[in-house]
């Protein structure tokens, strides 16, 4: 999957980042806890978050992220955009709720990172 297949799955608007949309996209996490989005994640991924602070911008940079979605019709101001566009992410909104685009990108076969667990038996989740 790339960056435009999920905006075309999600009805997005490409906010930043339309020359990135041939990108391509294996895993996804959705969180409005960065520190959860911090412990949890470690590999190049998809944020999706209705959360429109800077820190979800400095999270992206930390971990190196290809593409940031917010949820639920949410639009970061301007200087959360800059410095997204700065940091060459991709960003789009989606009027969906984040549970509903969560559940829209794993039908079309996105999954979501693995997260090891206390009861970890070896088995990977979605």
């Amino acid at each position: 999957m790339t960056i435009k297949d999920m905006a075309d799955i999600l009805s997005a608007k490409v906010l930043i980042g339309a020359d990135k949309l041939d990108i391509p996209v294996h895993t996804a996490c959705c969180s409005d806890l960065m520190s959860d989005v911090l412990a949890f994640v470690d590999e190049k991924t998809v944020l999706i978050t209705g959360l429109t602070n800077p820190h979800v911008v400095r999270t992206s940079e930390m971990l190196d992220l290809k593409c940031l979605v917010f949820a639920r019709g949410k639009i970061p101001a301007e200087d959360i955009l800059e410095s997204a566009e700065e940091q060459g992410l991709a960003v789009l909104a989606t009027k969906l709720t984040a549970f509903t685009a969560c559940g829209m990108l794993y039908e079309h076969g996105l999954r979501g990172v693995p997260v090891p667990t206390a009861w970890d038996d070896g088995e990977e989740d979605g």
